[in-house]
């Protein structure tokens, strides 16, 4: 069953939204990279507030333990609950809304980097590894090796992952 509550193409900014004075760390982290992917191609001025992101981002990297690249490409609305243990390749493409749980990699095997769907909700513990597609509305289960494409609204579980609904 898919959720069409929640868009696969046009992000919820909401989802990131950091507030200066609740301890929330995957946000902190979050806004970090949003704030160096804005001003890495502004003037002069922004060399400053590009170099306090990347500070920022180390910060929140060692704090949440996670390894997000400042240069990844990720949609809007990324909802991370325990980042810990999050490896992101930079190469990889993330879509809008989506859900990753603790432990989750998306990473290259030197053939090409994965490209994740709009919401796509990632269990703890699954590996999406290689040039694979991820449809939108798709659902990968708690440790699961993702090897090749998930087609669209369905759900993939096991080593290697097999879909299971459709």
């Amino acid at each position: 069953m898919i959720d069409e509550t929640i868009s696969a193409t046009t992000p919820d900014w909401s989802r990131e939204t950091w507030h200066r004075l609740r301890w929330n760390p995957p946000q902190a982290l979050l806004k970090s990279i949003r704030d160096y992917q804005r001003r890495k191609n502004a003037g002069a001025f922004a060399i400053l507030l590009v170099g306090a992101a990347i500070l920022r981002h180390r910060f929140w990297s060692a704090i949440t333990g996670a390894d997000i690249p400042l240069n990844c490409q990720i949609g809007g609305g990324l909802l991370i609950p325990h980042p810990n243990g999050i490896v992101i390749h930079p190469d990889s493409r993330i879509g809008p809304n989506c859900l990753f749980f603790q432990q989750v990699t998306i990473g290259a095997n030197g053939q090409g980097c994965p490209t994740i769907g709009g919401h796509v909700d990632i269990g703890a513990g699954a590996k999406i590894i290689g040039p694979v597609s991820v449809g939108d509305h798709a659902r990968i289960g708690a440790n699961a090796v993702v090897v090749s494409d998930i087609p669209a609204g369905s759900t993939a579980v096991g080593i290697p992952a097999r879909v299971i609904q459709s």
